[in-house]
């Protein structure tokens, strides 16, 4: 996590919860920050853009999204690992991000999520004058 950026991991359940139901993943993910923006990588596999919702709420993000079976149901798997999921992640998202500006992509399996700063969290520089 880039301590410069302010965004945080909140509590998760782990990594990967095996159950008679569909496992709940923590997808990874990569935090960059530049001037203008925060920007994270989210690994989503066979994810499409119709089953991933992202959510922000006062300064929490959430990332949320199913991935369905991959085997049609008249085929008989002979091994399979690849399975149904659903993928969660919440980060803490530090004040002065521009909500309204935020986009979201998600190619080949990877979302790059922009958080725009708002000008208050610009850096910027002062003039001196002289005088």
């Amino acid at each position: 996590m880039a301590r410069e950026s302010g965004l945080t991991r909140t509590p998760q359940a782990q990594s990967l919860v095996q159950s008679d139901q569909r496992p709940t993943l923590t997808p990874a993910c990569d935090i960059f920050e530049n001037q203008d923006e925060i920007l994270v990588l989210a690994d989503l596999p066979g994810v499409t853009p119709d089953s991933l919702r992202i959510h922000l709420d006062k300064n929490e993000l959430t990332i949320e999204a199913q991935r369905e079976l991959s085997a049609q149901p008249n085929e008989n798997a002979l091994q399979t690992e690849y399975r149904a999921a659903d993928f969660r992640r919440r980060f803490a998202v530090p004040s002065g991000i521009d909500g309204d500006k935020i986009s979201a992509q998600l190619q080949s399996g990877v979302l790059r999520l922009s958080l725009p700063k708002s000008d208050t969290l610009k850096p910027r520089e002062i003039q001196v004058r002289a005088g």
